[in-house]
């Protein structure tokens, strides 16, 4: 590390500054020297993930950490402004390897979303514009890829056919992608019409139409990521929240992965607390993150995926840097981290066009 942790990182009860400075190292240590972030040793990387890993370095200050992240990922583009769903490290091939040779539109889009966050970290305009072509390759790709009535399709074939299907968690972290990359085209005065239009039309579909996207109703992620990922806002974000809160939320332990299963998982506990945070419901985020403490965290700073309550057991047994990265971020939300703060508050992201049904 290049420095200590800034404060935004300390929050009582969740870390202090040698458990925020362990849990920046545990996601340094797995960087690779051409700045690819695996979610840990021997294991694979997916570029959504990697995403996460970088933002959440800014937020310790590892900036040059960050940027050869995002450097990984110019250099990987594919010429459609995509990237494949995962690429290996340690696993036994060479590293870098693509070993998932899907497109999965979620991971593709969420550059978007880490270089603006990099920006408003850093100021670094000079990056900015060198890294904008990547930006704008990978919206494009994505736009391409608009399902009637909003939606985006959530995945590309490895036969290069992309599905009639969309995911609500996948949907809405695109909707805040395209947010922010509409944020970028306006700072660098690139007006970016089809991707108003496209947050517009999604933006509605997630508020409005969860019957255009996949039933996947046990999973977490489709009850807060519509929050999360800046679609709603207000009362209804608040009747959300508070609709499925006794159904996903388990008391002193987290949040569970899926509704039926006794798993609860740093991932999804950390975003929920960044989505709370996001409406105002900073208390019960801080009770969050101070839960996952006593189960996850591994005493050289980084995190276990997640903890099956009913066997007392860590599974799978793994310590990933995204979850490391859910958390930092969360918390740098919580400690009013500015970069952290604009991003993951959307208040000041450009909403796209207002429309109403289409099809």
């Amino acid at each position: 590390m290049t420095a200590a942790v800034p404060e935004v990182l300390l929050l009582d009860g969740v870390l202090d500054a040698e458990q925020a400075a362990g849990t920046v190292r545990s996601i340094l240590a797995e960087q690779q020297r051409d700045g690819a972030i695996p979610w840990f040793t021997g294991h694979h990387l997916d570029p959504w993930d990697h995403t996460e890993a970088a933002m959440a370095l800014d937020t310790a200050g590892e900036h040059a950490a960050a940027k050869a992240a995002y450097r990984w990922l110019a250099d990987r583009q594919n010429a459609d402004g995509s990237w494949y769903a995962a690429y290996g490290y340690g696993h036994g091939g060479p590293d870098g390897e693509v070993v998932n040779a899907a497109k999965e539109t979620n991971f593709c889009a969420y550059v978007a979303v880490g270089v603006w966050h990099h920006h408003l970290s850093t100021g670094d305009d000079a990056f900015l514009e060198w890294i904008w072509p990547v930006v704008r390759r990978a919206l494009d790709f994505i736009v391409g890829l608009r399902l009637p009535g909003g939606p985006i399709a959530w995945r590309v074939a490895e036969n290069g056919e992309a599905t009639d299907e969309a995911l609500l968690t996948g949907s809405s972290s695109i909707l805040h992608a395209l947010r922010c990359g509409l944020a970028i085209a306006d700072y660098l005065e690139e007006p970016q019409p089809d991707w108003e239009l496209a947050a517009g039309r999604l933006r509605h579909a997630i508020a409005h139409h969860p019957e255009r996207f996949l039933d996947k109703d046990r999973f977490s992620m489709d009850w807060y990521y519509p929050v999360l990922g800046t679609a709603l806002r207000g009362p209804a974000a608040l009747e959300r929240i508070e609709r499925e809160w006794d159904r996903f939320v388990v008391p002193g332990l987290g949040v569970r992965c899926v509704s039926d299963r006794p798993w609860v998982t740093g991932g999804e506990s950390a975003e929920l607390a960044l989505a709370l945070w996001a409406v105002g419901e900073s208390d019960r985020a801080v009770d969050i993150l101070r839960w996952i403490q006593k189960h996850l965290r591994h005493t050289d700073g980084s995190y276990w995926t997640g903890y099956v309550f009913e066997d007392d057991a860590i599974w799978p047994e793994e310590r990933t840097t995204w979850t490391a990265g859910a958390l930092l971020l969360a918390v740098a939300a919580l400690g009013g981290d500015p970069a952290t703060v604009a991003v993951f508050g959307g208040d000041d992201l450009p909403t796209g066009l207002v429309v109403q049904d289409c099809c």
